[in-house]
């Protein structure tokens, strides 16, 4: 069960990252409040296994898009 939360762990992250890169075009940075509902549901799967490498994934890609939110004023 813990490799499964893992591996669905590191998928959520990976999309998310894809999605975050994209919102990250000008016009685009509203796409970045659903990569913060991901990252949020990658955290939840990525606390339980022993290897945290999908937590911390989601946890760099929420961060960089929060960053992204804040200086583009929410939406832009």
């Amino acid at each position: 069960m813990k490799t499964l939360c893992q591996i669905i762990s590191v998928l959520i992250g990976l999309f998310a990252a894809f999605c975050m890169v994209v919102g990250i075009i000008p016009l685009l940075g509203a796409l970045q409040w659903p990569v913060l509902v991901f990252c949020v549901a990658g955290i939840i799967f990525g606390v339980f296994p022993e290897r945290k490498i999908g937590l911390t994934i989601n946890i760099a890609v929420g961060i960089v898009a929060l960053v992204r939110l804040i200086l583009g004023g929410g939406a832009l």
